[in-house]
């Protein structure tokens, strides 16, 4: 067994100059019903390449073992020792599960001719986010349930084993409530996006107060984090700063959607709140990249946004060059971007960011896991929680080398197989 350093830098942990990050509250007890931390051991034995994100750097012809739902041990495939179960990586490369810390799935509807309008460079004027308002509102509880269901299964079997998800289109105390308690079964990492847009024929200066005050009593309980979309025709400076001061009052942390449409408060804003992540940062000005730097928020890239809306990438290579923690996330969501393939996003990281591939792959483990304030996930140190990816590759080069290809063997949260890989017996 060789062991080598991960080249990747590790995040920023400098406190932010003008506030301290607020202390995050104990994660709602929530997981997925499919899942719960597995009751039997399971040793990987064979593995060609193993990239522990972690202090044990990357290993050679290794092995490691899941117990209880966590990494029990890491060491050389020959000294492996007994588990209930056995796989045999057969030379393939294994890495941390993907932490995807920015979606929204819990909607109904359909918005593909509005992609399609789009990508043909046609006006549409459909509705956009109230047609998935209006389809959200009249749908059922089981509706919701099985359409997140299935999204998050998906997103699970492209190895993504921590997602988070927000409300957002709901934008009434009832259907915010229900978005986040429909969340909240299946990650305990929800956000309360009531200030996404201003409700459909709402007084903007009314919902503010409403997001402010029963719309968050009733949605607190049922989340950790809030958000706003701080972008012109949503929330500007002084309703962003409203809402993120009545959610931290009420126990939530804040992330914060910024500079996504063009430069704008966002970013500073977030800095100034100690938010976790600032989401999009794809038109910033040196000030804001400063601000980042020397803060403890993690700016948060979604590129699959730009893929689907022919907008401009961010420029990570300027962030981590001036040393912001970047994490990578998909932004799923019916409007501006429909995938939730960590292993997409990956390949546009490098393609079309800046990133080198090893970058990438920190970006959406570690980063990730910086972007959630998580240090039991996005690793596999003896302790973690046994979130395991198998590639069908003998290094993680690959998902940018081979974009589009199914390169995702195995997948396992807390110690539970996902996809039964080959070689289990």
């Amino acid at each position: 067994m060789t062991a080598a350093p991960d080249p990747t830098p590790p995040p920023a942990s400098a406190a932010p100059p003008s506030a301290a990050p607020p202390a995050a509250p104990p994660r709602p007890a929530a997981a997925s019903p499919a899942f719960g931390a597995s009751t039997r051991s399971t040793v990987i034995t064979g593995i060609g390449m193993l990239v522990t994100q972690s202090e044990l750097g990357t290993l050679s012809d290794a092995a490691l073992v899941l117990d209880q739902g966590r990494v029990a041990w890491v060491g050389p495939s020959a000294a492996a020792p007994a588990a209930d179960t056995a796989v045999d990586a057969a030379g393939r490369a294994v890495i941390p599960g993907f932490v995807d810390s920015h979606n929204h799935l819990v909607f109904a509807g359909d918005r593909s001719a509005e992609f399609a309008a789009r990508m043909a460079g046609t006006p549409y004027a459909a509705g956009g986010i109230r047609t998935t308002v209006a389809a959200t509102r009249a749908a059922t509880d089981d509706e919701l349930r099985a359409r997140l269901r299935t999204l998050v299964d998906q997103a699970y079997r492209q190895g993504s084993t921590t997602l988070e998800i927000k409300s957002g289109y709901g934008l009434s105390v009832r259907d915010e409530e229900r978005s986040l308690r429909l969340a909240a079964e299946v990650t305990p990492e929800t956000t309360y996006l009531g200030a996404h847009v201003v409700a459909p024929d709402a007084d903007p200066s009314e919902y503010l107060a409403l997001v402010c005050g029963p719309m968050l009593e009733a949605c607190a309980p049922h989340a950790r984090w809030v958000d706003v979309f701080c972008e012109r025709g949503a929330f500007d400076a002084d309703a962003t700063r409203a809402v993120l001061t009545a959610g931290v009052a009420r126990g939530l942390v804040p992330r914060l959607h910024a500079n996504q449409l063009g430069p704008g408060p966002g970013v500073q804003l977030a800095v100034e709140f100690g938010a976790a992540s600032a989401d999009h940062c794809t038109f910033l000005t040196d000030a804001d990249v400063d601000a980042l730097a020397s803060s403890g928020t993690a700016a948060t890239l979604l590129p699959g946004v730009e893929f689907s809306t022919r907008s401009p990438y961010p420029d990570a290579r300027r962030l981590l060059d001036a040393g912001v923690t970047v994490a990578v996330a998909t932004d799923c969501n019916p409007g501006s971007c429909f995938t939730s393939s960590i292993p997409f996003c990956v390949a546009l990281a490098v393609r079309e960011m800046r990133m080198t591939p090893a970058e990438a792959l920190w970006a959406v483990t570690r980063g990730g896991a910086a972007a959630l304030r998580r240090d039991d996930v996005g690793h596999l140190g003896v302790g973690a929680r046994a979130d395991v990816v198998l590639l069908d590759a003998p290094d993680p080069v690959y998902l940018a080398y081979r974009p589009g290809v199914p390169l995702i063997a195995g997948v396992w949260k807390e110690g539970v197989s996902v996809s039964q890989p080959p070689g289990v017996g």
